[in-house]
């Protein structure tokens, strides 16, 4: 198949899935076309089947905001009608299923017919899409798709429970590449960082402040106290100088390191002992699942899709949003335990394994060639 597929090229969780769902397909067979603003963050190196489409919204002293949606559609359209794309696989609702609507439309127009797949990944739902400002746009845009996922059976629900939804939704969760995410024998570089044999707690985010990342810091300190160790936040977000003052003042500093925005994850999860992830709100979980996989244990929030990922009390511990001190004797029972610890490592790589990439390909495949086929006969019918 030829697939388009569009998203938003930062380091967030709904780009990070496009990326590595088009370098998979890609590496299956499948020609990919990226068309975004910026090359996604995670699409490094050469890949033969896979392009890259760069959107140009026009600089016109007339808009205060370039008009990044038109430029994206009509991209679409040209790159659909010169690369003969068989679907186009959008991310994140806001904007892009709508924008998927009006390039259909306009290729209507033209006598040519595009499938589009709009994937939900979280906040273009529960907290972007559920603002009034969007809420009729994201609505219309979900049910205009000819094929519609989301990352995690919370996430649907919380989808049909907000909007009202004629589409079929199928839950599709993120998935996991072994290749990449596995615990990897990094000693000299964990000996650079704890040098005197410290523990290693890591947390990675955007750092909003639905992320808690506050918490992170919280729950460490209680760690710090009983046990030499390292925090390792990886990151950044407006809730950066907050998070460094919060540091000074519990006056742990010179063990928190801020690693700033960092491509090569998995070699940081390789040398770590526990991930800790207390969001407010989170649709699926895709960092605690790279720690799984890297055979870090995960002490999370109970919140969102993450009990689809984390099982409590085997791979990790779950507990309530904002509860710090059950958090902090979650983690201490595990770091405390050399035997838990070790045991815990080897059920969070075997929770991972039931997201193995391999496993899941084939699933959106298998909605590609179905979406193709139904929407197909819908467009003959409507000529």
């Amino acid at each position: 198949m030829r697939i388009g597929i569009v998203c938003y090229p930062t380091y967030g969780g709904s780009g990070v899935v496009a990326t590595e769902l088009g370098i998979s397909l890609s590496d299956r067979g499948h020609e990919i076309h990226f068309i975004t603003y910026r090359r996604p963050a995670r699409l490094t190196g050469f890949h033969k089947n896979i392009f890259y489409h760069e959107v140009n919204p026009i600089d016109y002293p007339l808009f205060d905001y370039s008009p990044y949606d038109s430029a994206l559609a009509s991209k679409l359209v040209d790159v659909v009608l010169h690369e003969k794309l068989d679907l186009v696989h959008v991310h994140y609702a806001i904007p892009h299923a709508t924008v998927g609507y009006l390039a259909k439309m306009i290729l209507r127009s033209k006598g040519v017919h595009l499938p589009i797949v709009t994937t939900l990944h979280g906040t273009d739902i529960t907290i972007v899409g559920n603002d009034p400002s969007y809420a009729p746009v994201v609505e219309f845009g979900i049910n205009e798709s000819d094929g519609v996922t989301a990352v995690s059976q919370q996430l649907k629900d919380s989808t049909l429970d907000q909007f009202s939804i004629s589409r079929e939704i199928e839950v599709i969760p993120n998935f996991i590449d072994f290749n990449r995410f596995n615990r990897k024998n990094k000693a000299h570089f964990r000996k650079a960082i704890t040098p005197n044999g410290e523990l290693i707690v890591m947390h990675t985010s955007n750092f909003r402040k639905v992320k808690r990342v506050d918490n992170v810091i919280r729950i460490f300190d209680g760690i710090h106290k009983n046990f030499p160790s390292k925090l390792l936040l990886v990151g950044d977000g407006p809730e950066r100088n907050n998070l460094e003052n919060l540091c000074r003042e519990l006056k742990i500093c010179h063990d928190v390191i801020f690693l700033g925005k960092q491509d090569a994850i998995e070699e940081l999860l390789a040398i770590s002992d526990l991930f800790i992830i207390p969001s407010e709100s989170e649709s699926f979980g895709l960092s605690a699942l790279e720690a799984l996989a890297c055979k870090v244990p995960v002490v999370s929030s109970n919140v969102g899709g993450l009990p689809e990922v984390i099982v409590d009390g085997y791979c990790g511990y779950m507990r309530d949003p904002d509860d710090v001190e059950g958090m902090t004797e979650a983690a201490l029972s595990i770091l405390s335990d050399p035997k838990k610890l070790a045991l815990f490592r080897e059920n969070a790589f075997k929770q991972a394994q039931k997201f193995e990439i391999s496993k899941i390909i084939p699933v959106y495949e298998n909605h590609y060639k179905r979406v193709i086929e139904h929407s197909r006969a819908d467009f003959e019918k409507a000529r």
